[in-house]
C-alpha cells in the first residue's frame, strides 16, 4: 500500500525582524486587548490580511473590464462582507487595501461575546466559547478562532443550574 503524505498549508508567517521593538509592542497590545493565547494568532490575521490584500493588488492591476477581475473580485467582496469586515457601502477592492488587523480581530467570536455583554472580559468570554457554553442560532460551537458575520449570539441553556447561567439570568 503506497502511503500519501498528508498536504499542510502555511497558516502564519513568523517576522522577519524577531526583536523589533515597535512591532513587539504592538503585538502584546493586540494580545491583550483582543484577549489572544499567544503571538502565533497574530501572524495567523497578519498572514490572512497579507493574502487578502495580496489578492486585491492583483485584482487591481488588471483593466477595469476584464472578466477575471470582475468575478474574483465581486467574490473577495462579497467574502469579506460576509464575515462582517467590509460595509455593504464599501463594496470596492481599493476599500480592501485599507483594511487593518483590528478589523479581523473585532470580528472574532471572543470578541463578539465579549462586546455583546456574554462575558464578563475578554478572558472570560474565551473560556465561555471553550467550554461549550455559547451557541450561534441552534450551533454549539467551541471554535474561538471564528470569523462571525452578523449572526444571533446566546448562551448554550442546556445546564440552567450553572451558576453562569444563575448570576446573569
Amino acid at each position: 500500500m503506497v502511503r500519501v503524505p498528508f498536504v499542510y498549508n502555511k497558516t502564519y508567517s513568523t517576522p522577519r525582524r524577531p526583536f523589533e521593538k515597535e512591532r513587539l509592542d504592538q503585538e502584546l497590545k493586540l494580545i491583550g486587548q483582543f484577549g489572544l493565547r499567544n503571538k502565533h494568532e497574530v501572524w495567523r490575521v497578519r498572514y490572512t490580511l497579507a493574502k487578502i490584500r495580496k489578492a486585491a493588488r492583483d485584482l487591481l492591476t488588471l483593466e477595469e473590464r476584464d472578466p477575471k477581475r470582475l468575478f474574483e473580485g465581486n467574490a473577495l467582496l462579497r467574502r469579506l462582507v460576509r464575515i462582517g469586515v467590509l460595509e455593504e457601502n464599501k463594496m470596492k477592492l481599493d476599500y480592501v487595501l485599507g483594511l487593518k488587523v483590528e478589523d479581523f480581530l473585532q470580528r472574532r467570536l471572543q470578541t463578539q461575546v465579549f462586546n455583546v455583554g456574554l462575558a464578563k472580559s475578554i478572558h472570560h468570554a474565551r473560556v465561555l466559547i471553550r467550554q461549550r457554553h455559547i451557541r450561534i442560532m441552534t450551533i454549539m460551537v467551541n471554535l474561538i478562532l471564528d470569523w462571525m458575520g452578523h449572526l444571533n449570539i446566546v448562551y448554550n441553556v442546556l445546564r440552567p443550574s450553572c451558576t453562569i447561567f444563575s448570576n446573569l439570568t
